[in-house]
């Protein structure tokens, strides 16, 4: 790092690299998890099962959104490389409890939502390490990298599973959580210098330095960041909400079969590896930062109303497509928000945008569970759910075969509003020059 500081622990110099290793063997961990999951959770609720399952994910959501934002200031402070550890362990400690002890394992689950932010101190890792013009490449990677996790590991997992039990596919899934911990440890430096934070943990500290409420609203003060905030939840919700149910909705409505379920995710994923990489660096060369937001927006949309209408096996693989492309959206967004805010603020600022995006992926799951609810639909059977062709028959019948989707649709044209409306008058304000800010990329995943 150019701004100094000795770096004591840690191998080499803080770079993006140690962030994607971190990304990657957390996300892989769970992903192997895939299908073990959904055998331990109607197990344990063989009565609305899909209820049950929103309102985990609703206190999950709940606890990161408010604790995002707490550990992201802190990270500012005390440095990144603790949080980095507290946030992973924290996050991969109920993995062990699947098979010991489900009630505990989705108690944990719920409770591990308060340090379940770990893309928060990432991406701050990652502003830390990074010029601005580098940026949104590098968020690109690591949301890249996150993608390259989801593709590999459930179809690893599902096979393991079958082969060799459930047992040793939490076992592995424990021993790579472990790994991670290790490399944490052993491998990664402190990215934050030393004349940012504070040396020891023992030092003293104000609470004006530690209050995430100060910093939300010295931050809350920018407009842009604000809106920004608001633009994340409105898409992020949708997005949320259709990975609870897409693909048992592939299944019986669209009848894909797993082995095509497993190969549209597989092919949904590699393209999205190459949306948020070569697309995303093209994008913010040619278009610029804020017209990628717009665009990727715009393929959201696109998407959703695709799902929506859709009924035919070919509009789902190309609406996949399109799904792939509106993954720049969120890494775009964080280079967005990086870019707005001072150098010992990114710990926050990634933290809100975290916390949102934890809350949509409680809020999301949960009202899907509400309406499966409602519609008396449950999880009584693995193979096939046959309750579930009663809500997705009205569907059928009606002129809208995926409503959720639309609806969806319909929320993701309101941030897109929302994003134009104030990027418009932030170019008024600023009139477009030839600065460093036009070639800026983005950074973010997307639903895998």
């Amino acid at each position: 790092m150019k701004d100094g500081g000795t770096l004591q622990q840690g191998i080499g110099r803080p770079s993006v690299y140690h962030a994607v290793v971190v990304i990657f063997l957390e996300f892989f961990a769970w992903g192997l998890l895939t299908t073990p999951m959904l055998t331990v959770l109607h197990e344990t609720f063989p009565q609305h099962t899909f209820l049950m399952n929103g309102l985990i994910q609703g206190v999950k959501g709940l606890l990161s959104f408010m604790s995002a934002p707490l550990i992201g200031a802190l990270s500012d402070v005390w440095g990144r490389r603790s949080f980095l550890l507290v946030t992973v362990f924290f996050t991969c400690a109920p993995i062990p409890l699947m098979r010991l002890s489900p009630w505990w394992y989705f108690a944990m689950i719920s409770m591990s939502g308060a340090f379940s932010v770990t893309f928060s101190v990432i991406f701050a890792y990652v502003a830390d390490v990074t010029e601005e013009r580098e940026r949104s490449t590098a968020y690109g990677l690591v949301s890249a990298t996150f993608a390259a996790s989801l593709v590999t590991s459930p179809a690893i997992g599902a096979y393991l599973s079958a082969w060799y039990g459930d047992n040793l596919v939490v076992l592995v899934a424990t021993l790579i959580a472990l790994a991670d911990i290790c490399f944490i440890l052993l491998a990664v430096p402190e990215s934050l210098p030393d004349k940012m934070r504070l040396n020891t943990w023992g030092a003293p500290i104000s609470w004006e330095q530690a209050d995430p409420f100060a910093s939300l609203r010295k931050v809350g003060q920018d407009s842009t960041v604000l809106l920004i905030c608001i633009t994340v939840f409105l898409s992020y919700l949708p997005e949320a909400g259709q990975y609870s149910s897409f693909f048992l909705y592939l299944r019986q409505v669209v009848h894909f079969s797993s082995t095509t379920i497993a190969v549209f995710i597989g092919a949904v994923g590699i393209l999205s590896i190459v949306a948020q990489t070569l697309f995303l660096a093209l994008l913010m060369r040619t278009l610029g930062n804020k017209n990628t937001v717009l665009l990727g927006l715009g393929f959201q949309i696109l998407q959703l109303a695709w799902y929506g209408f859709g009924s035919e096996p070919w509009m789902m693989w190309a609406a996949g497509a399109v799904a792939a492309m509106s993954s720049i959206t969120f890494p775009a967004v964080s280079a967005l928000v990086s870019q707005s805010a001072d150098p010992d603020k990114q710990g926050v600022v990634q933290g809100m945008i975290t916390g949102i995006r934890g809350l949509c992926n409680g809020l999301g799951p949960a009202l899907y569970g509400f309406i499966f609810f409602l519609f008396n639909v449950e999880l009584n059977t693995m193979d096939p759910i046959q309750e579930v062709k009663l809500f997705f028959s009205v569907c059928q019948r009606a002129l809208i075969p995926g409503p959720p989707f639309l609806l969806g649709a319909c929320t993701v044209v309101i941030a897109f509003l929302v994003a134009k409306s104030h990027l418009d008058s932030s170019d008024e304000e600023n009139p477009p020059t030839n600065s460093d800010e036009d070639f800026e990329p983005l950074l973010q995943d997307s639903i895998v």
